[in-house]
């Protein structure tokens, strides 16, 4: 929520493309939120609208794409996701693994440079967590788009991340790579990841 604005910190700057974000004016904020696209946890789809409203919402709020192409990007985007022919259902006719993935296909439809997951695996079975990992890791290769992920699960760290920031009582205790956060020494560090206590 610093990173697009929706929150202004009590210290700290927040730089986003060397631009800073503490004070800026609501216009120049407003350019910087266009480069990204936010994933909700829950999926915050509109459930009176259909999937295919759900993603045109979001284009015509933040891109300036014409209207003929449109429809295009709304296939290419479900295409992506392995969610082909589904523009007409509601969100109430889909799984909770189905609408994660309409959330990423609303994300990525609008050409993002950055994209915002708030706990992506939340609620979801195995199965289906490893799905969307691999769709979150998909993503970002083929759309070359930077994603931030907040989670707990240290199975999507594995899977995706490259680079972990850890967070405890509001300061950075770990940042680096994903091997050196697994054989990290630090007690509280341990713990986390492998949930024992010793």
């Amino acid at each position: 929520k610093h990173l697009n604005g929706l929150l202004r910190p009590d210290s700290g700057k927040i730089w986003v493309d060397n631009i800073l974000l503490n004070n800026i004016s609501f216009n120049k904020l407003q350019d910087v939120r266009k480069k990204m696209a936010m994933v909700f946890q829950f999926g915050a789809l509109f459930d009176s609208m259909t999937i295919r409203e759900n993603i045109e919402l979001a284009i015509r709020s933040l891109t300036n794409l014409q209207e003929n192409n449109i429809s295009t990007r709304i296939f290419k985007s479900l295409n992506l996701v392995n969610l082909e022919g589904i523009e007409d259902l509601m969100p109430s006719e889909l799984s909770g693994g189905m609408k994660k993935r309409v959330g990423i296909a609303r994300a990525i439809a609008i050409n993002p440079e950055y994209i915002l997951y708030d706990e992506p695996t939340t609620g979801l079975d195995p199965i289906t967590t490893d799905k969307i990992n691999s769709l979150i890791k998909k993503v970002s290769d083929k759309k070359k788009v930077t994603s931030i992920i907040v989670t707990h699960n240290m199975k999507t760290l594995r899977d995706v991340a490259n680079r972990v920031i850890m967070l405890y009582e509001g300061s950075i205790i770990f940042d680096g790579e994903i091997d050196d956060l697994f054989g990290s020494k630090d007690k509280y560090i341990q713990y986390f990841v492998t949930g024992e206590n010793k």
